[in-house]
């Protein structure tokens, strides 16, 4: 079983920043990607980034630019730099683990831009 948990969620003024952290433990088989999804109320999920265990990165239009992710291979973590953040950025952001196994998410974190 593959165990993952986000932390680094907050609050914060527009324009302000925040760094989000996963880390995978467990079972991980064929490592493939991690990503992060992000789900406001009332909206349906939507994936923002990943990135591939060889580095590539991928990036929505709605974050493009803004958002950064990146990888500590040694520390088993994945980072989610967000600048400039906008109200409409507020949501729970989910980290998911893409390997040969089951997708596996963690809990979420709560992440609120507001003045």
């Amino acid at each position: 079983q593959v165990q993952v948990v986000e932390s680094g969620g907050g609050l914060v003024q527009p324009g302000g920043s925040l760094r989000l952290s996963c880390s995978a433990s467990g079972s991980i088989f064929g490592m493939i990607a991690t990503g992060w999804c992000r789900q406001a109320p009332g909206k349906q999920r939507e994936c923002v980034t990943f990135i591939t265990h060889d580095g590539s990165t991928y990036y929505a239009d709605s974050v493009k630019g803004r958002f950064t992710i990146s990888r500590d291979n040694a520390k088993n973590t994945v980072y989610l730099q967000m600048n400039s953040l906008k109200p409409e950025d507020t949501a729970v952001y989910y980290c998911y683990i893409e390997h040969l196994g089951p997708r596996a998410w963690g809990q979420g974190t709560q992440v609120t831009v507001s003045s």
